[in-house]
Parts: C-alpha cells; structure tokens; sequence
C-alpha cells in the first residue's frame, strides 16, 4: 500500500470512533443529572444498537450495488453533524425535552450505524494483507476515541461542564468527518457477476455451523457491553472520580487498545487463530467486572479499565478479520454489516435493558444511590457464563484466511 492510502485511511478510522466517543461515554452521566430517568436514560442508550439493527444491511446493500461507499459515508456524517447540533439545543433548554431529543438522536443513530460496518469494509477493500494491515489501520479508532475522551476533557475544562457541550464536540468531528470521506479511496459496488440482494448472500454465510456459532456467541457476548458503556461513568464518579475528568479516565483502556492492536493482534491472530484471541478478550472482560464488583481501591478500579483494550481488540477486532475472511469481496460490506447487527445491534440493544434493569432493581429508593456492587457482580456472573458457552460451544474454524 502506498502511504497516501495509509494515511487517508487512518485518518478516516480516527475521526469515526471520535465522533462516538465524543458523546459516547460522557452522555449518561449528564442526562442523570438533567433529571433524565434510568429508562430514559437507557432508552437512549439503546438507540444506537437498535439503529444497528435497522440501517447496517440498507447501507451495506447500497454500497455493495448502488453507490460509492465514501460517497455514502461523507453525505451520512454531514447530516449526522447538523442533528448533533439539534440535540445539544435540547439539552441546553430549560426543560429539556426527553421526547424530542429520542426522535433526533433515533435518526442520527439511523445515519451513524451503517457507516460503522462500511469504514471496515472500505478499509478490507484497499489491504493487501488484511491480518497483519488492519490492525495498523484500525488503531487509528482508537486514538481517534482516546482525543475525543481528551478532548471532551479539555473542552470542560475551558468551559465548564454544561448540558450539550459534548454532542456540539460530536458535531464539529462529524463535519470534518464528513468532508474528509470524499477525499477517500474510490470505492464503487460490485454491480458485474454479482447477485442483486448482497445482504441475502451475507445471511447465508450462516449455513456454515462454524460461523453460526461465532455470530451465536458474538451476540451473547455484546449484550454485557454496555454495563461498561453506560455505568461505568456514573461508577467513575461515585467512587470518588470528577465528572470533568471521566472522559480523559476512561481512555485508559484505548491506550491498552493501541498496545493490544499493533503489538499482539498482528502475532496472536495468526499464530493462534480465532477462537483462543477471542477468548483473550472475553476473559479480560471478566476480570474487569470482577474488579467493578469489588469497587475498591479505586487505583484498582482504574487500572481495570487497562483491561478494556484486550476486550475490544481480541472480540471485536478479531470478529471484524473472522467475517472478511469468511466473505467474497462482493459481500463485504453486508457481511460486515451483519457483524455490526448482531453486535452493536441486537446484543447492545438488548443489553441496554438488561443494564438498565439490573441499574434500577440495586438502586436506592430512599437515597437514589445505586449499589454498584451488586450491578457488577451480575455482569460478572453473565460473563462468566458467556465463558462456559464459548469453551463448549464454538470450535476453531478451518484456517480460510483472506490476504486481499
């Protein structure tokens, strides 16, 4: 690959996973103390997935067959940076609307899912050696998430913390976001020899038993996903962490993301192949909601956010590889939208309310103080089952390793 393409490519994996986190991690935290119930709180939590659920197989079939992927995901982050924009005058009214900030960030979610799922799946299209590439690529997310939980940081600091400040950050990395993916690799469908419904094509890969169990554990496993991306915050802070400073806290776990993606995954992943990495990273969950459970020290408490890098690498990086390897590249794009369904969509979807259960049932009526031991110590409990299913269920897939 040439340096150009390199770089054009990090730069756009940079910028998306700043755009979520830009929001991701700080918003709960700020919508509680809008007065924003746990339900409301989760509900919109939930939306992301459930938009997950929705948009990745119609963005998936529109640039495996329609249109240009950058052009798809240029015109879907612009209107994504005028949405933010909405929702961060909602928040900032004097009675800040529950209804009306659940519609636009419905529709936003609408627009951001798909690009998740393609900016993989234009990234595959350009490598020419995706095992030991990617990773060097896709790095480039997880700094880009680590300036945004920095710059959230920063941003308070300067300014104070106030309803919004965090989705008019969003807005302003969607808009460069969104100029920027037209200067990207040309990425035209495959419209020749080619089967009209590419998200047909990509269900089918689940005939093969090997790759139905992935996706079966793969959605067992996202759903405990977001007692990280929810509570973890509001945790932060009730041990003691200062709600300006979470967002720069939090990013400890994607400087372990850095280390795991371009030291380990490029060794690892060929030499041990799919299902021990992928094991990597569900029993790094475990131990970090074990720690959570615990709750103290809070150096401790800290440093398990260490863990979270191993998480994401060796679960959804590795998935990412799994599902271009098992895919013809006329499918990519839906296969890697079927990824981003199961996980970021039905599992994150559903897990939002089992979170949000869990976060009410051991919570204080009295105090309105939540017991984040007992929270923890059932997400343990739930990841330390996904272990058990994951040992007995799911077999190392035959060594069918794309390198274009």
């Amino acid at each position: 690959m040439n340096v150009l393409m390199v770089t054009r490519l990090f730069v756009m994996m940079f910028l998306q996973y700043a755009v979520w986190n830009a929001w991701f991690s700080v918003l709960s935290a700020a919508l509680e103390g809008l007065g924003f119930s746990d339900l409301q709180t989760v509900s919109i939590y939930s939306l992301l997935p459930l938009a997950c659920i929705i948009s990745p197989f119609i963005g998936g079939q529109i640039a495996d067959r329609y249109v240009n992927t950058e052009k798809f995901l240029g015109i879907a982050h612009l209107a994504g940076a005028v949405l933010m924009l909405l929702m961060s005058t909602q928040l900032m009214a004097a009675e800040p609307s529950f209804g009306r900030f659940y519609v636009a960030m419905f529709v936003y979610s609408l627009l951001y899912a798909p690009t998740l799922a393609l900016t993989n799946s234009l990234t595959f299209i350009h490598l020419t050696n995706v095992e030991r590439q990617f990773g060097l690529i896709r790095v480039g997310g997880t700094i880009g998430w680590i300036a945004a939980g920095v710059g959230i940081t920063i941003w308070r600091r300067a300014l104070g913390v106030y309803p919004g400040d965090c989705l008019q950050l969003a807005a302003v990395l969607s808009l460069l976001l969104g100029l920027f993916c037209f200067s990207l690799p040309k990425t035209p469908p495959k419209r020749e020899g080619t089967k009209p419904w590419a998200f047909l094509e990509a269900i089918r890969l689940m005939q093969d038993k090997v790759f139905l169990m992935f996706i079966l554990i793969s959605f067992i496993v996202a759903t405990q996903l977001q007692f990280y991306f929810i509570l973890t915050a509001p945790f932060l802070i009730s041990i003691g962490i200062a709600e300006a400073d979470v967002g720069g806290v939090m990013t400890i776990g994607q400087v372990t993301e850095i280390l795991a993606m371009v030291v380990f995954l490029p060794w690892l992943l060929p030499k041990y192949g799919v299902r021990k990495c992928l094991l990597i990273g569900i029993a790094a969950w475990l131990l970090r909601y074990a720690v959570f459970s615990v709750g103290e020290p809070t150096w401790l408490v800290v440093a398990s956010l260490a863990l979270h890098g191993f998480c994401y690498v060796f679960f959804f990086i590795v998935g990412m590889v799994y599902v271009n390897s098992v895919a013809s590249e006329d499918i990519r794009g839906s296969a890697q939208a079927l990824h981003t369904f199961v996980t970021l969509g039905l599992g994150l979807f559903l897990g939002s309310y089992l979170c949000g259960w869990v976060w009410d049932m051991f919570r204080d009526p009295a105090t309105n103080i939540a017991n984040y031991t007992y929270i923890f110590l059932i997400a343990t409990i739930l990841t330390l089952l996904c272990v058990v299913l994951f040992l007995l269920m799911f077999r190392e897939p035959e060594k069918k390793r794309a390198t274009t």
